[in-house]
């Protein structure tokens, strides 16, 4: 599946269509899910395996489009006018309006879009409570800075959601880091309802 997203991204790049069609018929991919970036990948990637499913072996593929701007691009290439691939996806509030008119321009349904308040990680973190949100990222060593974040003037007023929320995208990669670990601490019973919409529908 990894060397189908990196066709799919080649292709979007203007390169051709011929590898990324040959391993979607070996593959048996029916599903392509768009999201906006890798930490939406890791946390779709780690609720699925809460759940025991593998989405690569349903021939779901779920991708990172680099940004929603991208899903008009993405949509035509995977959905009815390209692959034929049935489209689903996961986007922020900000967001939405990007997904509704690519999938329109692309002739696809946008029943399968699920929407995050803000986005996904204040969803994850509203499902676990900042509490828990700040042991995990203590145990994951970043206890250190988290503190250091929170001495700053422009975090005081700012609600314990706002404050981890806002941390969590303050260095490169760290988002794509906690997307996993606070997916992956998740109870089946407290999924955010985005994400469970989501894999419901696959």
């Amino acid at each position: 599946m990894d060397a189908l997203r990196a066709a799919v991204g080649a292709w979007s790049r203007g390169e051709g269509d011929g590898p990324a069609r040959e391993l979607v018929g070996r593959l048996g991919v029916r599903t392509a899910v768009l999201l906006e970036g890798p930490s939406d990948v890791a946390a779709v990637g780690a609720v699925a395996a809460l759940h025991g499913r593998d989405l690569a072996a349903e021939g779901v593929c779920v991708l990172s489009m680099g940004g929603a701007m991208n899903v008009g691009r993405f949509a035509r290439l995977l959905g009815p006018p390209g692959l034929g691939l049935r489209l689903t996806g996961l986007c922020d509030e900000r967001e939405q309006p990007y997904y509704a008119r690519g999938l329109e321009r692309a002739g696809a349904p946008q029943d399968g879009v699920f929407v995050c308040a803000a986005d996904l990680e204040d969803e994850l973190i509203r499902a676990l409570g900042p509490p828990r949100v700040t042991e995990l990222i203590r145990a994951e060593g970043d206890h250190r800075p988290l503190r250091t974040f929170l001495n700053q003037p422009a975090q005081r007023g700012r609600t314990a959601q706002q404050q981890l929320r806002r941390f969590l995208g303050t260095k490169k990669g760290r988002k794509i880091h906690y997307g996993r670990v606070l997916a992956e601490a998740l109870v089946p019973t407290r999924v955010p309802a985005p994400l469970n919409g989501l894999l419901t529908t696959l």
